[in-house]
């Protein structure tokens, strides 16, 4: 694997060696994130405040492209390290704060302009995202919270950022689906089923007009659960961004239900929005599971991919 930095003057620096490293690719929010161990020489520490961009490549594929958050320099008896970590390119949306605007009718080329565009960021898809009449962005919200605002609520799919750092808001229409087999070891396997945290009923309220949508769970609250969220939606939303959002939130707190973890000594075994076909040896564990986060690494323990899966409906 490869991988490098670059400075905010575009110079890029190849990182020496790795002696352990981890990548962890998400659905959108929290962002990706990477943690990078490296051998080092003590002749460029005064660049490394200077550090702005990471990639990485398997190869000849990149498997990540983010910003550098913390460097450090390691000093011991087992010799000197350089330790890189840092968030996949959604942390610029994040990290900046939206200046609050009421758009009479808001288009996907004012939301790049205003929102995505000032921040370096590329984005792929969403022509066909609708105009959103009355569209406001709240004081104080992030970039993000404004961009997942416009196309979850309003286009009813999920931004996310892939390897190459670019702006996804064509949904998960393109999720690999994979078949994991008897030919694919596993090391650890955990089932996890819960009912905390999952919803009965949402409740979503407009401040303007005190209209409400709600909607329910039945199959959970038919077995015995009581849950309710309240939402407030940002001022002028419409019906459907209402709906939207209350659909939402009862779907992925659902998902939280039943969640298998499992680990395997392969690196980039799959990734969010992939759907797994599993066909192992221990029967409740086989079906068609969707990756929500993947964790791959390696370390003294060796190579890794560890995966968090929900059912597939």
């Amino acid at each position: 694997m490869e991988c490098w930095v670059t400075d905010y003057q575009g110079k890029k620096w190849d990182l020496p060696p790795r002696t352990a490293w981890r990548f962890t690719y998400t659905a959108g929010s929290p962002c990706d994130s990477f943690q990078v161990e490296c051998l080092w020489g003590e002749e460029r520490e005064d660049g490394l405040a200077d550090l702005v961009y990471f990639g990485a490549s398997e190869k000849g594929e990149r498997v990540f492209t983010g910003l550098v958050d913390e460097c450090e320099c390691t000093w011991d008896e087992n010799g000197s390290r350089l330790t890189i970590s840092g968030r996949g390119m959604a942390a610029r949306l994040l990290d900046n704060e939206a200046k609050g605007a009421d758009y009479q009718v808001a288009t996907l080329a004012d939301l790049l302009r205003d929102h995505v565009t000032p921040y370096g960021i590329t984005a792929v898809g969403g022509e066909d995202l609708p105009h959103v009449a009355g569209f406001s962005v709240e004081t104080g919200s992030s970039e993000w919270t404004v961009v997942e605002n416009f196309v979850r609520y309003y286009g009813g799919r999920e931004p996310r950022f892939d390897r190459q750092g670019r702006l996804i808001l064509t949904g998960w229409q393109s999720g690999v689906q994979k078949k994991l087999g008897s030919d694919c070891p596993v090391t650890s396997a955990v089932l996890r089923d819960k009912r905390y945290g999952v919803l009965s009923q949402v409740l979503v309220r407009n401040p303007n007009d005190q209209g409400e949508q709600t909607v329910s769970n039945t199959e959970f609250r038919n077995r015995g659960g009581m849950r309710r969220q309240v939402l407030t939606m940002p001022r002028k939303s419409g019906y459907e961004a209402m709906r939207y959002r209350a659909d939402y939130q009862l779907q992925r707190s659902a998902e939280e239900q039943r969640r298998l973890i499992l680990r395997s000594p392969r690196a980039f075994l799959a990734f969010p929005g992939d759907v797994v076909e599993l066909e192992l040896v221990r029967p409740g564990l086989n079906g068609r599971w969707r990756v929500w986060e993947s964790t791959c690494g390696s370390d003294e323990k060796g190579t890794y991919t560890e995966l968090e899966l929900s059912p597939v409906d």
